[in-house]
């Protein structure tokens, strides 16, 4: 007996399949013949997991990780006198390295701080790039355009 009603007419009406519509039946049998077993399934997943995991480690973690080595080594070849940016910004010369983590850089003017070594971006020669001395300062944007003030009276 069945409780649903629809579910009833539709068992009732099964046996006056149209030949489309057991086309469609087998086609979809067809598909289900070929979808892949539960452990091919399990495979494929794991396969796509392992393939994000190896990009995201090639593309994010190991740079990240060169990145980090190579300013430790910048940070403990510093010694005195060198000129070092911090990364606020601030332009000064290493007077005294008080200890492993910690030293006393002079900024100018008789102004002196105790700065923490992890808060040193580089040394200024490394992060500004020198300009040409025959360079004349003239950019793109400083060309002639043929315009002149005459003309906008």
């Amino acid at each position: 007996m069945f409780f649903i009603k629809a579910y009833a007419a539709a068992e009732t009406a099964a046996p006056q399949i149209t030949p489309a519509i057991s086309d469609a039946a087998t086609t979809a049998a067809g598909a289900i013949a070929n979808a892949p077993t539960p452990m091919e399934s399990f495979i494929q997943t794991m396969l796509f997991t392992v393939v994000l995991i190896v990009m995201f480690y090639l593309l994010l973690i190991r740079p990240q990780q060169k990145r980090f080595k190579e300013h430790n080594a910048m940070i403990t070849q510093l010694g005195k006198g060198d000129k070092i940016i911090t990364q606020g910004g601030l332009v000064g010369n290493i007077e005294q390295i008080k200890s492993d983590q910690e030293m006393l850089v002079d900024f100018g003017n008789n102004v002196k701080m105790t700065v923490m070594r992890s808060s040193i971006l580089g040394r200024y020669e490394d992060t500004v790039k020198p300009v040409a001395a025959n360079d004349t300062g003239k950019t793109n944007k400083d060309k002639d355009t043929g315009f002149k003030d005459s003309n906008f009276k």
